[in-house]
């Protein structure tokens, strides 16, 4: 009996060692698919995480970045000084609420308007030219802008100015007042498409009997859309916005930098702390300040994703991220 037991007792480890082993090999292919993610996020993502020390250190380049003095938040405290910092703090959040905000209106209108579509070729067709912006190279389209701008060949000085009773050129790359609105348009152009993609995926996996039951009960289109359509699409809405908010210290570098062509007149309204650093390093080379900006940046945009989340989770657990 006690021989019996001690046979049963030194299988049963035998028996989830091969348990384990069996399944660790069912999902081996699964496994070995996400490598090449992971050591993408390794090398891109968290290698360079230690060039955060550049921006506590006076870099001279003879000693390398470590060999380089420490001075401890002197980097960030010149950069706050001045009022290069509220510009691009307060330039980056409004863009990208206003980008935020209305961007995902706009989207999950796109999406709507494209599900009434029945005809399947017209409705590829209109996917197809809507998501074509996105695909657009911001070299290309910042010379679309420019031919659209330009103070003397430009579309708007020749064309639609004189159209409406205005003779006067505008001088559009010297002229800041304007650039919010340009840059705003030149956004949507080029991203609501592409956006609208994830809710229109949303919408198909919503289950007509829904809708078939609220035509029989007499409800309107909109009473459809407000009360069947939005509240199935607010966890994927919701997910959208919090990963908008992760990134809303972050701006479009092509966007800003390109499309206005870094023109110096437009700097109190285009510049962000993506342009800001790119500047810092190729125009005065001060590595130590761009980076203590790009740690600002990512502390900043840290906090925001931690706040956001923990307002969904006030809200609703099952929609926070974490």
């Amino acid at each position: 009996m006690s021989q019996a037991t001690s046979v049963a007792t030194t299988a049963k480890p035998l028996r989830s060692a091969r348990k384990g082993k069996s399944k660790w090999w069912k999902y081996a292919p699964l496994i070995s698919m996400t490598i090449p993610g992971l050591l993408y996020i390794l090398f891109n993502n968290y290698l360079p995480m230690f060039g955060i020390v550049i921006a506590f250190k006076d870099i001279n380049f003879s000693k390398g970045i470590f060999g380089s003095e420490w001075v401890g938040f002197a980097n960030f405290e010149y950069l706050f000084k001045t009022s290069d910092a509220f510009i691009i703090t307060r330039n980056t959040i409004l863009y990208n609420l206003v980008f935020i905000v209305i961007g995902t209106i706009l989207a999950i209108t796109t999406a709507i308007l494209l599900n009434e579509i029945k005809n399947k070729v017209v409705l590829r067709t209109y996917q197809s030219l809507i998501t074509l912006p996105h695909l657009i190279s911001w070299v290309i389209v910042s010379y679309l802008v420019y031919a659209v701008l330009s103070p003397g060949t430009g579309l708007m000085n020749n064309t639609i100015l004189p159209l409406l009773g205005i003779d006067d050129w505008i001088m559009w790359y010297s002229e800041s007042k304007y650039w919010p609105v340009i840059l705003t348009l030149v956004h949507f152009w080029k991203s609501v498409g592409y956006s609208s993609i994830v809710f229109f995926a949303a919408l198909l996996g919503i289950s007509d009997e829904f809708y078939e039951a609220a035509r029989i009960d007499g409800a309107s289109r909109w009473k459809q859309i407000t009360r069947i359509t939005l509240p199935l699409m607010a966890p994927v809405i919701i997910m959208m916005t919090l990963l908008s908010v992760g990134r809303i210290f972050y701006s479009d570098f092509g966007l800003f930098y390109q499309t206005t062509m870094n023109a110096g007149a437009l700097f109190n309204t285009t510049a962000t702390i993506d342009t800001y650093v790119f500047n810092g390093l190729t125009g005065t080379g001060d590595i130590g300040m761009s980076t203590a900006a790009g740690v600002y940046q990512s502390i900043v945009g840290f906090i925001l994703v931690l706040l956001a989340n923990y307002l969904v989770r006030l809200y609703n657990k099952d929609d926070a991220l974490f």
